[in-house]
């Protein structure tokens, strides 16, 4: 989603880019000559052809509700629609991740295509795809649903245009990517998976146009902390601790912390829990919080930091009102972590990203987002997250949706072929 790229990583390192990029590079040929190829034309026209299948296929796999943890329904029509391209050893693994081998010639490495099968919509949501004018509307239809199909476009049009490549390109729906799915789908693709030791590089698509390259993965944790005191009576109970206002006392302490502006680091309270009824003192409270940073020392400090504030709020309460029945505790639950990393601009898989985006025309743009390449870069993976080619807008709320322009998603799709078939070594 757009939310999770955020531009990063201009300053220095963009007048390094520059400097790097003033010749051309090897990657620079190489993306040149495959674009202005005989093969990439046809390549291209069968993304022109497919525009109606694309749009489609994403109305159907909208319509199908993957919320996070239950996208199994969702993963089984794209691994239908994987197999229905010819891949082979299409399967769906452990976790509910769905996959598809296209191989190569031999002698080049394995590189992973993947979007995410889950949306951050509860079950139940209206899913139904509503199209107004150019635009479609549903929830989850952009991020990162509209991605999928593109990914079987790209297959459609290197079995068309007669491309081979050296590498072994395995095409993947992964589960878990957003929110309490903490990235489980690519963890076990790189912890237990059986490719864990055998890729080299990683490409995910997100929605967004192209020239937006992430290169770098904000690492996050988030904690559930909550406070569990004795409870009682709004009146008769009067003066007794109550874990409401420790929870306050936390709330406060965290919101005088201090983050450092370079690299970005942030945190917030995204969600507050408890009572049973406003005459009630409450028996337990619960807040739920988000920390962020482009930094791993600066991650850990600031985890450090709020953990080590948590024991002083709840002192304070226990001092500040009577514990004769019972004290102020709490309990600090890690609901979510995402790892730091990145791939340099050295990195072949960068270098060919830009130089696909440069010979299309668009000026490529570095950046540090929240997405399932954190996973692969924090392991020292070659590792980049792109825009598949549509405008969408509203991420994770009701009214999302994409707009339908086709010169414009065509010429966007084909920055992401284009980087895929140039990193894979394809005649």
């Amino acid at each position: 989603m757009h939310s999770k790229i955020m531009p990063a990583l201009l300053g220095a390192a963009a007048l390094t880019s520059a400097a790097a990029h003033a010749a051309p590079t090897p990657e620079d040929k190489a993306a040149a000559s495959l674009i202005a190829s005989a093969k990439f034309a046809k390549a291209q026209a069968s993304l022109k052809s497919d525009y109606d299948t694309i749009i489609q296929d994403i109305i159907t796999l909208t319509e199908i509700e993957a919320p996070p943890f239950k996208e199994t329904a969702r993963g089984n029509a794209y691994m239908a629609m994987l197999k229905a391209e010819g891949l082979t050893d299409v399967e769906m693994d452990e976790v509910g991740n769905v996959m598809g081998m296209r191989k190569g010639t031999g002698g080049g490495p394995l590189i992973v295509v993947t979007a995410h099968l889950d949306t951050v919509f509860p079950a139940g949501t209206n899913v139904k795809v509503r199209r107004e004018g150019n635009g479609l509307y549903a929830p989850g239809i952009g991020d990162d649903t509209s991605s999928l199909p593109v990914q079987l476009a790209f297959i459609r049009a290197m079995n068309r245009a007669g491309f081979t490549t050296k590498a072994d390109i395995l095409f993947m729906g992964n589960v878990g990517e957003e929110g309490p799915g903490d990235l489980r789908g690519t963890r076990h693709l790189f912890s237990k998976g059986k490719y864990k030791d055998k890729i080299k590089y990683f490409i995910s698509f997100e929605p967004g146009q192209p020239g937006r390259i992430t290169n770098a993965g904000t690492g996050s944790r988030r904690y559930k902390v909550t406070f569990n005191g004795p409870g009682g009576h709004s009146m008769g109970d009067f003066g007794i601790v109550s874990p409401a206002f420790a929870m306050g006392n936390a709330m406060v302490a965290f919101g005088k912390l201090k983050a450092p502006a370079e690299p970005k680091t942030v945190y917030n309270i995204g969600i507050l829990e408890g009572g049973t009824s406003v005459n009630s003192i409450p028996f337990s409270t619960a807040m739920t919080i988000d920390m962020r940073s482009n930094g791993k020392p600066e991650l850990d400090a600031e985890e450090k930091a709020f953990l080590g504030l948590l024991p002083g709020a709840v002192a304070q309460e226990n001092a500040a009102r009577s514990t004769a029945k019972g004290k102020i505790t709490y309990d600090a639950k890690l609901i979510g972590d995402r790892p730091v990393g990145s791939t340099p601009e050295t990195a072949r898989i960068i270098k060919v990203a830009g130089a696909a985006a440069r010979a299309s025309g668009v000026e490529p743009k570095y950046g540090a987002g929240s997405t399932d390449s954190n996973i692969p870069m924090s392991l020292g993976v070659e590792a980049v997250t792109l825009g598949s080619g549509f405008e969408t807008f509203r991420a994770h709320s009701l009214e999302e949706g994409m707009k339908m322009n086709p010169p414009e998603d065509l010429k966007n799709m084909g920055v992401g072929l284009a980087t895929v078939l140039t990193l894979a070594q394809a005649r």
